[in-house]
């Protein structure tokens, strides 16, 4: 990740029925509260939103205080707003071979849903991360194993609650895992206990090697996703143009229909009816503090294409 209104739905849930228009939403802020995240996608004419549930930056989280999470279940069930996505700290390294990062990833995502949990957000998000020089299968299994660690003991509460655990795929650079989608699905593979899924980045995959620009190998990628991880788990969408080249492994999400991609291949990704139901966060830059508006009725646009 890196940083005309909408009816809102009447219905928070993420298996709600097939929009008229895709949900579209942004990454919000959570200074002075995480329920001011939502004050700020209403204001946007956001359908949905992402927010991080802790410092983004740094391993050491404060605890939510119960006000906290009272007035932020109150103030989703007023927007109408959903589904509700966190996105995971950046410091965690889930497939480090380092003990010391792993223990300490393992900490840091185990807090991930646990604040997750308590207020009732239904995805979470994170990078499989990277194996440090270690060999891709390795990594693999290094990710799946800290998974299954940081959620031991919460399975029966995860379950019930309807919360998925999304890895979001990679542009690849260095040793990052998560960037092919059958790499996607090793990963769920070993973690059959858990209920996992996939949020699709469109920059991300763009980069790695899926040309959403072309009609026909848009229709291979999209394929191969549905045999590979399965459209069924495929649960939300980073929707962003990239300021890297096809296949360069360079993580650089740009403005919507302003990058490499462009509006056609976004557009095709929209509309496309495997997704067309999923949230679409955006996640373009902040330049300016209008730039989300900008980049939300650019998408907009795009659904009449």
């Amino acid at each position: 990740m890196q940083r005309g209104s909408q009816r809102r739905q009447s219905s928070a849930s993420p298996s709600s029925a097939v929009p008229a228009s895709p949900r579209l939403g942004v990454h919000t802020g959570i200074g002075g509260g995480l329920h001011n995240s939502i004050k700020e996608a209403v204001a946007k004419g956001c359908l949905t939103w992402q927010i991080f549930s802790r410092n983004p930056r740094g391993w050491a989280a404060r605890n939510l205080a119960e006000e906290e999470i009272r007035l932020f279940r109150e103030s989703r069930a007023e927007s109408g707003l959903g589904p509700c996505i966190i996105h995971s700290c950046y410091l965690i390294n889930l497939a480090a071979p380092s003990p010391e990062i792993r223990a300490k990833s393992i900490v840091a995502f185990r807090d991930e849903i646990t604040r997750s949990l308590a207020i009732g957000a239904d995805y979470l998000v994170f990078h499989p991360g990277s194996g440090r020089g270690a060999a891709v299968a390795q990594s693999i299994e290094n990710c799946a194993s800290a998974i299954q660690e940081a959620a031991q003991g919460l399975e029966a509460p995860i379950r019930k609650s309807g919360f998925h655990i999304l890895i979001e795929n990679t542009a690849g650079q260095g040793d990052q895992i998560g960037r092919s989608f059958e790499q996607v699905r090793d990963i769920m593979a070993l973690c059959p206990d858990l209920p996992m899924g996939m949020c699709l980045d469109t920059a991300h995959s763009f980069a790695a090697g899926y040309d959403w620009r072309d009609e026909q190998s848009t229709k291979r990628a999209l394929t191969l996703l549905g045999k590979t991880v399965g459209f069924d788990r495929v649960k939300a969408v980073h929707f962003n143009d990239s300021k890297a080249p096809f296949n360069s492994q360079v993580d650089r999400h740009w403005h919507i229909g302003r990058g490499e991609i462009g509006s056609p291949g976004l557009a095709r990704l929209l509309n496309h009816p495997k997704l067309r139901k999923l949230p679409f966060i955006l996640e373009t830059p902040q330049d300016d503090e209008c730039d989300d508006l900008k980049n939300l009725a650019v998408a907009r646009t795009l659904t009449q294409f």
